[in-house]
């Protein structure tokens, strides 16, 4: 999250004063700093102090939202919204941790540990998995006890927290209220001890002892297995009733929200075509009850009226100002039809796009006029509808999710929120900045009415994408920048109206008093106090999240606040939303951790994929620039050092030190991603590296994954495919082979392979089919490119794969068995066709840090 505050001009949240309470907050005061998007305040929930009973605020910790989404000239998957609340470092920041929990119940706390652990059963008692959850990845699976140990800022501890991910198997649903603590606000669960005689339960967060209404009364500890909070890490509860005035139960509300398409009608006529072609297979791919707007923009708006049947009809709204109430209410309360179900309106969709005519004037592509922002102004008054009133300016909330899309071919140059053509205009800067700020309020604007706004560009005119991110951003919607209008943007245009979106989420984290969290990166900002309950002593940090969806994903860097004692520490995730069929969802999902203090037993616990998306988005937070990049791969040279120097031993008789065995993919991973389109040279245009660095810092475990190092897979006879290293080594002749790298997926046919015509289609079919497969739900979807070795566009292919040929044979050998099985001519052939290059090998880059490459698992 990009530094998250109410107001534009402020950088730094002041701490509460320290006097008030001789109790320091749990969460360090944070170091908030602007980055591109200010965002509302992070809650600052208030505490009551045992010692004199006043409340003081504790500051969340550190929140960092990425910028708004980046440029890319393909179908790039920006995630729905980036959002940063802290410090823009890269790399842990070494924090002191001099403040501690504020006392709860004192007979229930002592020293940081429970005394009444030991005095109470636990709900159940047989071993429960410990952070094991579809929605909760954590770094390591154990804790370490020692505060030095525990923080130290190479490795890091942290958490990815997705919460609209679905769960497999789906979570036991409650339809009833849930019991929480009356002191910190946490939920019972299968980790809290229990007073079977009484009901009462022990909060696993702060030790307070509460009520169950009765409900917890049993005769043996297994009748508590009846409660799915008290036998399941991961739990829904559904409300039975919904005050929302506008509520509607219907069933099928989800397909029934409404999408507006806003057209860009100023397009050459190639680009059109394929647009027309698009923009057909769409309207053929939506439900027959969902409802559907059509606007078109250029120097007007165009509201296209469904009321005619058999012509395309629109009305026209001038485009140099925001309309006026009056015009939006003719609009609105007028005889026309905007908003109509595709089963009544798909054949006058049809018509509509088959009237798009071509741009006729003699203009340049960037300098023709486009009133982009008006026609989202118009999209969001359709969608309100007669609910709207505009007398007072008060716009009600929509039950259902809605969805704006814009398809743009050029920037904003008219209306509100517009630039000048011309760079070069004297007043550019001013306009520009006011342009981006005009930008942002719109996105909240209709983010405060539930319609979240997606932007696909396309075409070879340059969209200036800065401008128009801050739009997608603050609504919770997507960035998207594909080459042309054709297959890739067809389909990143239904995934985009069909990818469920919970609306009104809220992350709420609580952990043990032990912890620290120190970083969230992640789609959201910071909460308002005021959109969530509070309670006396809760401490826990609250997210507003701008969208709720599968693709997404919150990384949360934590430390040691101080040697733990006990044996376990807890943590325990609240998502709070509005799910797409407008029921109110709270799901808790709750984490044990044991705690070590042998270190080899931690680093055997240690996820290494975990520990490396997480080390790679706090990287990525700080390349802004082409040159913030460059300095950002000098922290991972001196991250892989550092880990190197910590946690294992020097070579004896040498300055090499060991890296740690029991994470031995980390620096493999790390090394891809220090090479990679991400921070290496691969991606040629800023605005390139700006979209996948925005889409990464928001995305999905699965994609950031992805995205940080590319999956390798050799077609193999049969159809099957083989997965190896992503190494050179994997170009042979004979072979075809899909390299999976998130935003793109590539497939290398070899020459040997490609002049043989029926084995050549049968492994390019076999190949596309796995691609298709791999990325089947991805938004955006990725760029699928073939092509053959030695042609031209196989460098793309080439340059994200480790140059391991550069290795010794038997270093090849070891990390790349399958070499093994190549005959002697065969290795001579594949030897021979390598070009020689600067880029250092893996073995030859760790070598370099004074480091022994670890051996292969």
């Amino acid at each position: 999250m990009d530094s998250l505050s109410s107001k534009p001009d402020k950088s730094a949240i002041a701490p509460a004063p320290p006097t008030i309470s001789p109790v320091a907050p749990r969460f360090r005061p944070p170091n908030l700093q602007q980055d591109q998007i200010p965002s509302s305040s992070i809650k600052y929930p208030t505490m009551l102090s045992p010692a004199n009973g006043v409340k003081t605020g504790s500051s969340a910790s550190h929140l960092s939202t990425p910028p708004g989404p980046p440029v890319f000239t393909s179908p790039v998957r920006p995630a729905a919204v980036p959002f940063r609340t802290s410090p823009a470092t890269p790399q842990p920041v070494a924090l002191s941790s001099g403040s501690s929990l504020p006392t709860s119940s004192p007979p229930y706390f002592s020293n940081g540990s429970m005394e009444l652990q030991q005095e109470l059963p636990s709900a159940i008692e047989e071993p429960v998995p410990d952070g094991k959850s579809p929605c909760v990845l954590f770094s390591a699976r154990k804790v370490l006890k020692h505060k030095k140990q525990a923080n130290v800022p190479s490795l890091g501890f942290g958490v990815l927290v997705s919460p609209g991910r679905e769960a497999s198997p789906g979570p036991q649903v409650i339809q009833r209220d849930p019991h929480r603590c009356h002191d910190c606000g946490a939920y019972s669960n299968l980790y809290s001890n229990i007073l079977i005689g009484s009901g009462q339960w022990q909060c696993v967060i702060c030790g307070n002892l509460n009520g169950s209404e009765g409900e917890y009364i049993a005769l043996s500890k297994e009748e508590l297995r009846n409660f799915p909070e008290l036998s399941s890490p991961l739990v829904d509860f559904i409300q039975t009733s919904n005050k929302r005035p506008s509520f509607v139960p219907v069933t099928d509300s989800r397909s029934s929200a409404p999408v507006v398409l806003v057209i860009d009608e100023c397009l050459d006529e190639p680009h059109l075509q394929h647009l027309q072609s698009s923009l057909h297979a769409f309207v053929d791919s939506l439900p027959p009850t969902t409802r559907i707007g059509i606007i078109l923009y250029g120097r007007t708006v165009s509201v296209y009226d469904f009321s005619e049947e058999s012509v395309a009809s629109a009305d026209v709204i001038p485009g140099g100002t925001s309309p006026n109430q009056e015009t939006l209410k003719a609009l609105v309360y007028g005889t026309g039809i905007y908003l109509s179900p595709m089963h009544a309106s798909k054949e006058v969709a049809h018509l509509i796009f088959s009237s798009l005519r071509p741009y006729k004037l003699n203009v340049p592509e960037a300098s023709r006029d486009r009133c982009l922002g008006t026609a989202v102004q118009v999209a969001l008054a359709i969608i309100q509808g007669p609910s709207a009133d505009f007398s007072r300016g008060v716009v009600k909330r929509p039950g259902v999710n809605s969805r704006i899309i814009v398809c743009a071919g050029g920037p904003n140059t008219y209306g509100p929120g517009s630039v000048p053509h011309s760079y070069t205009h004297p007043n550019y800067p001013h306009k520009e900045k006011s342009a981006l700020k005009w930008m942002e309020h719109l996105g909240h604007e209709a983010h405060q009415q539930n319609t979240v706004v997606d932007i696909l560009c396309a075409g070879t005119c340059p969209v200036r994408v800065p401008l128009l991110q801050p739009l997608a951003k603050a609504s919770g919607g997507a960035f998207v920048l594909h080459d042309d209008f054709g297959e890739a943007f067809g389909i990143n245009l239904q995934r985009a109206s069909s990818r469920a979106a919970g609306s009104h989420g809220l992350l709420e984290i609580r952990c043990s008093d032990d912890i620290l969290i120190t970083q969230v990166v992640g789609p959201g900002e910071e909460a308002h106090i005021d959109t969530h309950e509070t309670f006396k002593n809760d401490i826990s940090l609250c997210i507003q999240m701008l969208s709720v969806e599968e693709t997404q994903c919150f990384s949360i860097s934590m430390e040691n606040k101080h040697d733990i004692k006990s044996d376990f520490v807890f943590f325990q995730f609240v998502i709070q939303y509005s799910n797409v069929y407008q029921a109110d969802i709270t799901r808790v999902v709750t984490v044990r951790l044991p705690t070590v203090d042998n270190v080899p037993e931690y680093l055997q616990s240690v996820e290494d994929e975990v520990a490396a998306v997480i080390i790679a988005k706090r990287t990525l937070l700080g390349a802004k620039s082409y040159y913030d990049a460059i300095d950002m791969r000098t922290t991972i040279d001196e991250r892989i050092k550092d880990i190197a120097q910590k946690f294992s031993s020097q070579v004896p008789k040498s300055k090499l030190h060991r890296f740690p065995k029991e994470i031995s993919l980390l620096p493999e991973l790390l090394f891809h991603l220090r090479r990679g389109p991400l921070l290496g040279n691969i991606v040629g245009h800023e605005d390139e590296r700006s979209i996948l660095r925005n889409l990464f810092l928001n995305a999905s475990f699965d994609l950031s994954l992805r995205m940080v190092a590319p999956r390798c897979l050799m077609h193999r006879e049969g159809g099957t495919f083989e997965e190896l290293p992503a190494y050179d080594l994997v170009m042979q002749s004979d072979t075809a082979v899909v390299l999976d790298h998130g935003t793109d997926v590539f497939i290398w046919l070899g020459a040997e392979l490609a002049a043989d015509e029926a084995r050549s289609a049968a492994a390019l079919a076999a190949c596309r089919t796995l691609a298709e497969e791999l990325t089947e739900l991805r938004f955006p979807a990725p760029r699928i490119l073939a092509f053959k070795e030695g042609s031209s566009q196989a460098r793309y292919f080439v340059s994200r794969l480790i140059p391991a040929h550069k290795d010794p044979p038997y270093e090849q050998e070891a990390r790349f068995p399958q070499l093994r099985t190549l005959t002697t001519e065969q290795r001579i052939k594949l030897k021979s066709s390598f070009i020689h290059f600067d880029d250092p090998s893996f073995c030859e880059w760790i070598r370099s840090l004074k480091v022994v490459p670890p051996e292969p698992i």
